[in-house]
Protein backbone atom coordinates (compact mmCIF):
# COMPACT_ATOMS: atom_id res chain seq x y z
CA UNK A 1 0.00 0.00 0.00
CA UNK A 2 1.56 3.31 -1.05
CA UNK A 3 1.15 6.33 1.38
CA UNK A 4 -0.16 9.72 0.31
CA UNK A 5 -0.73 13.39 1.16
CA UNK A 6 -2.41 16.31 0.17
CA UNK A 7 -0.85 19.92 0.44
CA UNK A 8 -2.81 22.92 -0.58
CA UNK A 9 -1.77 26.12 -3.54
CA UNK A 10 -0.84 29.10 -2.27
CA UNK A 11 -1.84 31.39 -5.15
CA UNK A 12 -4.58 32.20 -6.34
CA UNK A 13 -5.40 29.95 -9.87
CA UNK A 14 -7.34 30.99 -13.05
CA UNK A 15 -9.37 28.03 -13.49
CA UNK A 16 -12.84 27.02 -15.53
CA UNK A 17 -14.37 24.79 -13.46
CA UNK A 18 -15.77 21.29 -15.26
CA UNK A 19 -19.28 20.27 -15.67
CA UNK A 20 -21.18 17.99 -13.17
CA UNK A 21 -20.76 15.35 -16.53
CA UNK A 22 -17.14 15.79 -17.16
CA UNK A 23 -16.21 15.15 -13.56
CA UNK A 24 -18.36 11.80 -13.63
CA UNK A 25 -16.40 10.45 -17.07
CA UNK A 26 -13.34 11.41 -16.00
CA UNK A 27 -13.97 8.14 -13.77
CA UNK A 28 -15.69 5.87 -16.15
CA UNK A 29 -14.38 3.04 -17.47
CA UNK A 30 -14.38 4.33 -20.73
CA UNK A 31 -11.97 7.12 -19.84
CA UNK A 32 -9.50 4.85 -18.11
CA UNK A 33 -9.57 2.50 -20.77
CA UNK A 34 -10.52 4.15 -24.36
CA UNK A 35 -8.42 7.36 -23.58
CA UNK A 36 -6.10 6.96 -20.90
CA UNK A 37 -4.60 3.72 -21.57
CA UNK A 38 -4.44 4.46 -25.24
CA UNK A 39 -2.91 7.57 -24.51
CA UNK A 40 0.53 6.07 -21.93
CA UNK A 41 0.83 2.83 -24.43
CA UNK A 42 1.56 5.63 -27.46
CA UNK A 43 3.49 7.51 -25.54
CA UNK A 44 5.94 5.52 -24.37
CA UNK A 45 6.23 4.13 -27.81
CA UNK A 46 7.32 7.73 -28.42
CA UNK A 47 10.47 8.07 -26.01
CA UNK A 48 13.83 7.27 -27.49
CA UNK A 49 16.09 5.11 -25.93
CA UNK A 50 15.74 3.48 -22.51
CA UNK A 51 13.19 4.71 -19.76
CA UNK A 52 14.60 6.04 -16.67
CA UNK A 53 14.99 3.85 -13.75
CA UNK A 54 12.70 3.87 -11.31
CA UNK A 55 11.53 7.76 -11.89
CA UNK A 56 9.65 10.37 -10.26
CA UNK A 57 6.65 10.86 -12.13
CA UNK A 58 5.09 14.65 -11.68
CA UNK A 59 1.26 13.70 -12.58
CA UNK A 60 -0.13 16.99 -13.70
CA UNK A 61 -3.59 17.34 -14.10
CA UNK A 62 -4.11 14.06 -12.63
CA UNK A 63 -7.60 14.17 -11.67
CA UNK A 64 -9.05 11.23 -9.90
CA UNK A 65 -5.94 9.45 -9.96
CA UNK A 66 -6.87 6.91 -12.57
CA UNK A 67 -3.53 7.31 -14.10
CA UNK A 68 -1.81 6.45 -11.25
CA UNK A 69 -1.82 2.33 -11.88
CA UNK A 70 -1.48 2.65 -15.54
CA UNK A 71 2.13 4.96 -15.06
CA UNK A 72 3.18 2.53 -11.90
CA UNK A 73 2.93 -0.73 -14.84
CA UNK A 74 4.02 1.34 -17.36
CA UNK A 75 7.74 2.66 -15.66
CA UNK A 76 8.33 1.25 -12.08
CA UNK A 77 8.37 4.76 -10.95
CA UNK A 78 9.99 5.48 -7.25
CA UNK A 79 7.31 8.50 -6.73
CA UNK A 80 4.30 9.89 -8.33
CA UNK A 81 3.40 13.53 -7.88
CA UNK A 82 -0.23 14.35 -8.49
CA UNK A 83 -1.34 17.89 -9.13
CA UNK A 84 -4.92 19.40 -9.60
CA UNK A 85 -6.96 21.90 -8.57
CA UNK A 86 -9.94 20.22 -8.24
CA UNK A 87 -9.98 19.23 -4.51
CA UNK A 88 -12.86 16.42 -5.25
CA UNK A 89 -11.42 14.61 -7.27
CA UNK A 90 -8.05 14.90 -5.00
CA UNK A 91 -10.03 12.98 -2.77
CA UNK A 92 -11.11 10.04 -5.25
CA UNK A 93 -7.12 10.09 -6.25
CA UNK A 94 -5.99 9.32 -2.54
CA UNK A 95 -8.06 6.28 -2.67
CA UNK A 96 -6.57 5.72 -6.25
CA UNK A 97 -3.17 5.89 -4.66
CA UNK A 98 -4.08 3.48 -1.49
CA UNK A 99 -4.19 0.75 -4.47
CA UNK A 100 -0.72 1.05 -5.41
CA UNK A 101 2.85 -0.10 -3.99
CA UNK A 102 4.16 3.15 -5.29
CA UNK A 103 4.71 6.28 -2.82
CA UNK A 104 2.14 9.08 -4.17
CA UNK A 105 1.92 12.57 -2.76
CA UNK A 106 -1.18 14.52 -3.74
CA UNK A 107 -0.65 18.35 -4.85
CA UNK A 108 -4.21 20.48 -4.53
CA UNK A 109 -1.80 23.26 -6.51
CA UNK A 110 -1.64 24.89 -9.87
CA UNK A 111 0.01 23.59 -12.87
CA UNK A 112 1.73 27.23 -13.57
CA UNK A 113 3.27 27.44 -10.09
CA UNK A 114 4.18 23.57 -9.21
CA UNK A 115 5.16 23.04 -5.35
CA UNK A 116 8.46 21.24 -6.41
CA UNK A 117 11.79 21.79 -6.71
CA UNK A 118 14.03 22.44 -9.70
CA UNK A 119 15.85 19.48 -11.74
CA UNK A 120 13.55 16.97 -9.09
CA UNK A 121 11.45 14.84 -11.99
CA UNK A 122 12.25 12.34 -14.10
CA UNK A 123 9.13 12.47 -16.24
CA UNK A 124 6.45 14.78 -16.32
CA UNK A 125 3.14 13.66 -17.65
CA UNK A 126 0.05 15.85 -18.97
CA UNK A 127 -2.21 13.81 -20.46
CA UNK A 128 -5.62 15.54 -21.69
CA UNK A 129 -4.85 18.72 -19.01
CA UNK A 130 -3.28 21.46 -21.43
CA UNK A 131 -6.15 22.08 -23.14
CA UNK A 132 -7.96 23.57 -19.58
CA UNK A 133 -4.68 25.62 -18.31
CA UNK A 134 -5.63 29.17 -19.21
CA UNK A 135 -1.61 30.04 -18.33
CA UNK A 136 -0.21 27.97 -20.56
CA UNK A 137 3.35 29.10 -21.41
CA UNK A 138 3.66 29.79 -17.62
CA UNK A 139 2.78 25.81 -16.72
CA UNK A 140 5.22 24.66 -19.63
CA UNK A 141 8.08 27.01 -18.20
CA UNK A 142 7.32 25.44 -14.96
CA UNK A 143 7.43 21.72 -16.44
CA UNK A 144 10.75 22.59 -17.89
CA UNK A 145 12.05 24.27 -14.42
CA UNK A 146 11.40 21.09 -12.52
CA UNK A 147 12.25 18.44 -15.17
CA UNK A 148 15.88 17.31 -15.00
CA UNK A 149 17.79 17.91 -17.86
CA UNK A 150 17.08 15.35 -20.63
CA UNK A 151 14.08 14.41 -18.85
CA UNK A 152 10.71 13.13 -19.97
CA UNK A 153 7.46 15.23 -21.22
CA UNK A 154 4.95 12.68 -21.89
CA UNK A 155 2.16 15.34 -23.36
CA UNK A 156 -0.99 13.97 -24.91
CA UNK A 157 -3.76 16.74 -26.21
CA UNK A 158 -6.81 17.17 -28.02
CA UNK A 159 -6.46 19.88 -30.50
CA UNK A 160 -9.32 23.34 -30.92
CA UNK A 161 -11.06 21.61 -33.62
CA UNK A 162 -12.15 18.92 -31.12
CA UNK A 163 -12.56 20.90 -28.20
CA UNK A 164 -14.56 24.27 -30.15
CA UNK A 165 -17.15 20.83 -31.45
CA UNK A 166 -20.76 21.25 -30.33
CA UNK A 167 -20.67 18.57 -28.39
CA UNK A 168 -17.53 19.28 -26.34
CA UNK A 169 -18.90 22.42 -26.10
CA UNK A 170 -22.31 20.91 -24.86
CA UNK A 171 -21.31 18.56 -22.24
CA UNK A 172 -17.75 20.26 -21.18
CA UNK A 173 -16.17 23.20 -19.74
CA UNK A 174 -12.78 25.11 -21.29
CA UNK A 175 -11.16 28.04 -21.92
CA UNK A 176 -11.63 28.68 -25.42
CA UNK A 177 -9.23 31.13 -25.95
CA UNK A 178 -6.14 29.28 -25.41
CA UNK A 179 -7.15 26.29 -27.92
CA UNK A 180 -4.37 25.24 -30.26
CA UNK A 181 -3.94 23.10 -33.42
CA UNK A 182 -1.48 20.36 -33.44
CA UNK A 183 0.93 22.66 -35.15
CA UNK A 184 0.18 25.04 -32.04
CA UNK A 185 1.23 22.78 -29.72
CA UNK A 186 4.55 21.44 -30.96
CA UNK A 187 5.55 24.85 -31.83
CA UNK A 188 4.80 25.91 -28.06
CA UNK A 189 6.95 23.04 -27.11
CA UNK A 190 9.68 23.46 -29.40
CA UNK A 191 9.41 27.59 -28.13
CA UNK A 192 9.16 26.33 -24.34
CA UNK A 193 12.65 24.27 -24.40
CA UNK A 194 11.15 20.66 -25.28
CA UNK A 195 13.34 18.72 -27.79
CA UNK A 196 11.48 16.43 -30.29
CA UNK A 197 11.70 14.69 -33.52
CA UNK A 198 9.34 13.36 -35.86
CA UNK A 199 9.56 9.86 -34.32
CA UNK A 200 8.64 11.12 -31.21
CA UNK A 201 5.15 12.93 -32.21
CA UNK A 202 1.89 11.25 -33.08
CA UNK A 203 -1.43 12.49 -34.49
CA UNK A 204 -3.84 9.73 -33.45
CA UNK A 205 -7.31 9.92 -35.15
CA UNK A 206 -9.36 7.65 -32.44
CA UNK A 207 -12.91 7.03 -33.31
CA UNK A 208 -13.83 9.52 -29.67
CA UNK A 209 -12.40 12.26 -30.88
CA UNK A 210 -14.45 13.00 -33.69
CA UNK A 211 -17.25 14.58 -32.69
CA UNK A 212 -18.80 15.09 -35.78
CA UNK A 213 -19.64 11.33 -36.51
CA UNK A 214 -17.26 9.49 -33.95
CA UNK A 215 -16.05 7.67 -36.42
CA UNK A 216 -18.89 6.05 -38.07
CA UNK A 217 -18.33 7.21 -41.76
CA UNK A 218 -15.11 5.25 -41.74
CA UNK A 219 -16.67 1.90 -39.65
CA UNK A 220 -19.21 2.17 -42.66
CA UNK A 221 -16.72 2.48 -45.24
CA UNK A 222 -17.88 5.65 -46.53
CA UNK A 223 -15.18 8.13 -45.75
CA UNK A 224 -11.67 7.64 -44.82
CA UNK A 225 -9.58 10.82 -43.91
CA UNK A 226 -5.90 10.74 -44.24
CA UNK A 227 -2.99 12.37 -42.39
CA UNK A 228 -2.31 15.87 -43.87
CA UNK A 229 -5.84 15.70 -45.34
CA UNK A 230 -7.43 16.12 -42.36
CA UNK A 231 -7.87 18.53 -39.20
CA UNK A 232 -5.72 16.60 -36.46
CA UNK A 233 -7.78 16.17 -33.13
CA UNK A 234 -5.22 14.41 -30.99
CA UNK A 235 -1.34 15.19 -30.77
CA UNK A 236 1.05 12.86 -28.22
CA UNK A 237 4.31 13.98 -27.90
CA UNK A 238 7.84 12.15 -26.36
CA UNK A 239 9.66 15.27 -25.51
CA UNK A 240 12.62 15.72 -23.82
CA UNK A 241 14.10 18.80 -21.63
CA UNK A 242 17.17 20.58 -23.39
CA UNK A 243 18.80 24.22 -22.17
Amino acid sequence: MSSSSIHTPRRAVAFVPETAFGTWFLRTHTWQHHVLRVAIDDLTHLIDGPLPQAPMIVDVGCGQGLSFKLLEHAFAPSRIVGVDFHQPSLELAARAASELTTSVELQHGDCAALPLADASADIVFCHQTFHHLVEQERALAEFHRVLKNGGLLLFAESTEVYIKSWVIRLLFRHPMHVQKSADGYLGLLRDGGFAFGPNNVSLPYLWWSRATDFGLLERLGLHRPQPGKRRETLVNVAARKIG
